[in-house]
């Protein structure tokens, strides 16, 4: 199999990161990373990267930085196999009738619409590659969390495009996945205390306090892997990372 081309949203850090080392180091693929910033972990593997990671500074809520991303992958790489879509925000947190339009605003561009334009400038190269799509969805897609209607929203909407999408484009393989509680919270036990209610907050500081997030490697791998080599038939669907039936997709056991 050829190198395949991915292109990673939100991948300065966390789990996005993380979807790019495994990338590199399990399927040699090459890479163009879209974040807002580049800090130093990111800058560090692109440099060790050997000319397999592009670098794309931007905000993913503007059209234009889906353009250039395309752009960079055809341009430096000849062609564009998958998409992982993980760029995200949960703010606002709170309570629906105290949180502000605009911030609601502002969550459904970065969650939701950046998808769409992201969609619109690379589905005719993944058409030419049969490629692979991971939005990088919530079990809040189909929760009820206190605090977080924006975010629950988005991540409803996010499935509710890929099934669509799916069926507009048969020939792309679109899949939802859930990576579950990815030790990656420090916004919400920031904010937590004061948008959310008591009992819910406190599930999520004991998940943190006894060890029980997961570390990002564990989704990770099913979401690259799904990225390269995700099935055809599973198109559509809203995934849980570690469904019996992704084994083939999780990270090796020792």
């Amino acid at each position: 199999m050829s190198q395949p081309v991915v292109i990673v949203t939100g991948a300065s850090k966390g789990l996005g990161l993380e979807v790019v080392k495994i990338l590199l180091n399990k399927y040699s693929a090459k890479v163009v990373a879209v974040s807002r910033s580049v800090p130093q972990p990111l800058k560090d593997l692109a440099e060790s990267s050997q000319g397999s990671v592009e670098l794309v500074t931007g905000d993913v809520a503007e059209s234009s930085t889906s353009e250039r991303a395309c752009a960079v992958a055809l341009e430096k790489f000849g062609k564009l196999d998958g998409l992982i879509l993980n760029a995200g925000t949960l703010d606002p947190l709170g309570p629906i009738l105290k949180t502000d339009i605009k911030e609601w605003q502002t969550a459904f561009n970065v969650n939701f619409f950046s998808l769409v334009t992201m969609l619109q400038s690379t589905t005719p190269a993944l058409r030419q590659s049969k490629g692979k799509i991971v939005f990088v969805s919530s079990g809040a897609a189909t929760g009820d969390t206190q605090g977080w209607a924006a975010y629950n929203s988005t991540k409803a909407a996010m499935n509710s495009l890929c099934r669509t999408f799916a069926k507009e484009e048969p020939t792309i393989a679109s899949f939802a996945v859930r990576p579950g509680v990815v030790d990656m919270q420090a916004r919400l036990r920031e904010l937590g205390p004061a948008s959310m209610d008591a009992e819910e907050f406190k599930r999520f500081e004991t998940m943190h306090k006894e060890g029980k997030l997961l570390p990002p490697d564990s989704p990770g791998h099913v979401i690259a892997s799904f990225a390269v080599r995700g099935p055809i038939k599973l198109s559509g669907q809203f995934l849980n990372w570690n469904a019996d039936e992704l084994a083939d997709f999780q990270k090796p056991t020792a």
